[in-house]
């Protein structure tokens, strides 16, 4: 009876357009009220303690900001240069360039829409006017902009390390091969439908020319290898890395590149100008943008938009702990796993009933919610059969990625819908294609355990683990 009660009003909150976040909260309230003997008390308790306890969840709003300064700064479009004069001479290589784009900026970003948004409103234009069609650079992009949960950091990877407990290093670690591996498939499809279909490239800009499109990137790129550096080679947690991440960003974004803030538009040279006089007067316009920075409103538009996705985000996640609290309390994860387990259901088989289970999720739910809701149900099931937790949650990662394209809240395809200002379905038909791809890739990562435990696995024995 409790657990018909609450996911029955969890459903009906959902069905009749209560947002999530309040929807678990009501439907934990009134479980705990109807066959509990916890007191109101202890919900509040409870909602202030899911957010302190768990020191990793700090990354979230840090690393939500320093996505906010890299996305409304010039660093995508830094990027996609880099990404052009790399690939760009290859048959369809102008679609090639917008997946290691999205690679790339997946790796600074940790937002899946963020990544969409920050390349596509850039990169689909440029295709449809190199002759690429339009739906076909629409679906590219959409699709390559899933890389942004899965490649590390990933904001929805240390949602479930918080509401599993497992280490959100060791997940950033696991997502490294799978989403590399993830782009060069994407890469490799562009390249046999370019071939098929003659689509254009452009021709090779030159060493000097590349060069210089890597220098102007390097500003940007730098946080992967000061983010990821730092976690995997122990010297900083992830929220460390966050912090981190999060000041660098502002400080590439208003001082170095300065496409906004105080320094927007101030050349670092002005013509026939002495290095001397240069450096002078840059340091005193440094020194003036420090004091300027919380006045100026774009740095505060920037750090507001930041701030409400940290705040929703956070707010859905407390709900959700609560949610899980009453899970564990009332034992229904043990209940569920006792009944699973003694169906005699092998491991393989209980993992097509996961993401079965994730897919149908992924139409209607937003992927951090999903994962607060059923990573407390699946963790002790998959633990019990022997189930890497961490693959586990690749695999869970990997089911959000898709669906990030799947109606009616596929995020992705909202963003492209605004960016394209095309109907919602000519987006999906243009994702369809690249929706089996990722399909056969969700097999993969399924089924062979390795391709996300490889990493982790030889980091730990180099540590001597």
């Amino acid at each position: 009876m409790t657990i018909a009660t609450l996911f029955l009003a969890l459903f009906i909150c959902m069905m009749i357009g209560m947002p999530i976040a309040i929807a678990l909260g009501f439907s934990s309230i009134l479980t705990i009220l109807l066959f509990s003997n916890d007191s109101l008390a202890s919900i509040v308790l409870k909602l202030y303690g899911s957010t302190s306890e768990h020191y990793t969840l700090l990354a979230i709003p840090f690393f939500i900001l320093s996505s906010a300064f890299l996305s409304t700064g010039g660093v995508a479009r830094r990027i996609i240069d880099f990404a052009m004069d790399s690939v760009g001479h290859i048959r369809g290589g102008l679609a090639m360039a917008s997946v290691m784009a999205c690679m790339l900026f997946a790796a600074v970003s940790g937002s899946s829409p963020a990544t969409v948004a920050a390349i596509g409103s850039i990169v689909i234009v440029g295709m449809v006017r190199a002759g690429y069609p339009e739906k076909f650079a629409a679906g590219v992009i959409t699709t390559s902009g899933t890389l942004g949960i899965l490649i590390p950091p990933s904001i929805v990877m240390l949602v479930y390390a918080a509401a599993t407990e497992v280490s959100a290093a060791r997940m950033f670690m696991a997502g490294l091969i799978p989403g590399l591996m993830m782009g060069f498939i994407l890469m490799l499809a562009i390249y046999i439908v370019a071939r098929i279909k003659k689509l254009p490239s452009r021709p090779f800009p030159g060493i000097k020319a590349l060069g210089l499109s890597s220098a102007k990137a390097f500003g940007g790129l730098a946080l992967i290898f000061i983010v990821l550096g730092a976690i995997y080679g122990g010297v900083a947690s992830p929220t460390e890395a966050a912090a981190v991440a999060c000041v660098y960003a502002y400080f590439i974004a208003v001082f170095g590149y300065r496409d906004i803030g105080p320094l927007k538009n101030v050349a670092w040279r002005n013509k026939q100008e002495s290095i001397v006089v240069a450096s002078l007067r840059n340091i005193a316009y440094m020194l003036l943008a420090v004091i300027k920075t919380p006045i100026d409103k774009e740095i505060r538009h920037v750090v507001r938009d930041g701030a409400k996705v940290s705040i929703m985000l956070l707010f859905i996640i407390a709900n959700a702990m609560l949610f899980a609290h009453v899970l564990t309390t009332e034992r229904i994860p043990h209940i569920i796993a006792e009944a699973i387990v003694s169906l005699g259901l092998p491991a393989w088989g209980f993992l097509i009933i996961v993401n079965l289970l994730l897919l149908a999720a992924g139409n209607f739910m937003e992927p951090s919610a999903i994962l607060l809701i059923m990573a407390p149900i699946l963790f002790p099931i998959a633990t019990q059969l022997g189930i890497d937790p961490i693959h586990l949650g690749i695999i869970m990662v990997v089911n959000m990625e898709i669906g990030m394209l799947t109606p009616p809240v596929g995020l992705n395809l909202f963003v492209t819908a605004g960016i394209t200002g095309k109907s919602m379905g000519w987006v999906i038909q243009s994702c369809l294609p690249w929706l089996v791809l990722l399909l056969g890739f969700l097999m993969l990562i399924t089924y062979i355990p390795q391709i996300s435990l490889f990493l982790p696995e030889y980091i730990d024995k180099l540590n001597g683990y």
